[in-house]
């Protein structure tokens, strides 16, 4: 994976690179041929594409009067603002007429000083000069323009065609390849720069999806943010694993009780049963009705398990079907307290029962919603001392809000998440608790089943606040 990347990266800076180079040498060479229009100078109103053309189009500028030469006065003006001087030679070299000449400059060329001359800079002038030259009449004259060493050079090469072809294509082939190996280079250099730490990424992730989630990347350079949300990720999964253990843990522990809870009345059942239908025993009508009581209430115990265990598995799945109608809220509540008072079991739990209004209507499924009342109370009732008080309230606001607080033991900050998690039971469970354990968990269903939402609010040692908004 690390060479699969990598080499992906080097193709793509070399490609790169090459095709900048190829660009660059067909502008180099598109350069070279239009060097001589890119550089053109512009002199009294006349443009010039190099000294050489200002010379000879110089000419229109040397004049003859009666076997007279001269220089008409622009030319001179020409001359002053390029700081040239000039020299009109006859046919046999010999000077007749000159303007700002050098006090050195020769008055008689050769036909080899004259060439020598224009190949290289004049030592006794240090000027560079130009040779052109114009037919007056029957004559031929050359004149020589010069101009300051410091401004114009020249410089002249001799080759050998053939060989500077070839010598330039082993050039170009040199430095294309010296090209490739520096872009090759500089490309793994930075390809490595690049996906050394991109590779350190896949690897992560690889880490996460095997369950490794003990993960924490420096949040730094180009990939900062990749490093954050890997981090980020690493720690959700981390907790989210811990969370799964504790759950799994629940469930484990979930499972143990209600195999208690299920196994102790069966004991019990088993045992009445067999007492009652042993020969050996020769039981009073007291005794029969005692034993009967017993294995039905042992019995009912099991099916309310029962039962709990399929409601909380129809709620889970949403395949229970609501038998919504219009129901009085207050009258429902009401009546849920009611039935706690009356048990006898609890009937000294103090209760407070208010409403701002005795009727609040809502298309609900009247069974289950008490259920969630019931559920709620009992839950407020074991989970408390003895001295617990509760309040019960209903009020009308833009929904139906449902209060069940009491001022018991609260529950602790770390526990309170749990509370409608199935499997569940609170630590501060009392003596008096009997149950699945789904008690809160199929609350919750059923109030979510009805579009409603039911939150908790709690502060240990202090008591427990419960909504219920439909």
């Amino acid at each position: 994976m690390n060479w699969k990347i990598t080499g992906r990266f080097i193709i793509t800076v070399v490609s790169v690179a090459i095709i900048v180079m190829l660009i660059n040498i067909i502008v180099g060479i598109i350069l070279a041929f239009n060097r001589s229009r890119d550089n053109i100078d512009i002199i009294n109103g006349i443009s010039y594409s190099s000294p050489e053309d200002f010379t000879r189009e110089f000419k229109e500028y040397l004049m003859e009067d009666k076997d007279k030469i001269y220089i008409h006065s622009d030319g001179e003006k020409i001359l002053r603002e390029e700081e040239a001087w000039m020299q009109v030679l006859d046919e046999e070299g010999n000077e007749i007429y000159n303007y700002q000449k050098p006090v050195k400059v020769k008055n008689h060329y050769t036909p080899v000083e004259l060439i020598q001359a224009y190949k290289y800079i004049l030592a006794d002038s240090m000027s560079t000069i130009f040779v052109a030259e114009k037919k007056i009449g029957d004559r031929n004259y050359s004149y020589i323009i010069g101009f300051p060493s410091e401004r114009i050079k020249r410089n002249f090469i001799s080759y050998d065609i053939y060989n500077l072809g070839n010598s330039l294509k082993t050039g170009v082939y040199i430095i294309l390849l010296m090209d490739a190996i520096i872009a090759l280079l500089f490309g793994y250099l930075f390809s490595r720069r690049l996906t050394k730490p991109l590779v350190n990424i896949i690897k992560d992730v690889k880490n996460l999806s095997e369950g490794e989630y003990n993960l924490k990347r420096e949040e730094k350079g180009i990939y900062k943010e990749i490093y954050h949300n890997i981090n980020n990720l690493s720690s959700k999964l981390r907790s989210n694993e811990e969370e799964r253990k504790k759950l799994d843990k629940m469930r484990e522990e979930w499972i143990s009780n209600i195999s208690h809870d299920i196994k102790t009345p069966l004991v019990s059942v088993k045992g009445y049963a067999e007492i009652l239908s042993s020969e050996e025993y020769d039981c009073t009508k007291e005794e029969v009705r005692e034993y009967s009581k017993i294995i039905e209430d042992k019995s009912n115990y099991i099916k309310d398990l029962i039962d709990d265990l399929n409601l909380s598995t129809r709620l889970k799945n949403k395949v229970l079907l609501l038998n919504l109608k219009n129901t009085n809220i207050v009258s429902l509540v009401r009546g849920a307290v009611i039935d706690i008072l009356n048990n006898p079991q609890t009937s000294n739990v103090s209760i407070d029962f208010s409403a701002i209004r005795e009727v609040v209507e809502k298309d609900v499924d009247e069974i289950l919603i008490k259920r969630v009342i019931t559920n709620i109370l009992y839950n407020a009732i074991v989970h408390n001392n003895e001295d617990v008080d509760i309040e019960v309230k209903v009020e009308k606001k833009d929904r139906i809000h449902i209060f069940i607080i009491d001022n018991g033991k609260g529950i602790k900050e770390e526990e309170l998440k749990y509370i409608f998690e199935r499997y569940y039971r609170g630590t501060n469970t009392g003596k008096r608790h009997k149950g699945s354990g789904l008690g809160m968990a199929i609350a919750k269903d059923i109030v979510e089943a009805h579009n409603g939402i039911i939150n908790i609010d709690s502060e240990y040692g202090v008591g427990t606040k419960i909504e219920i908004i439909l």
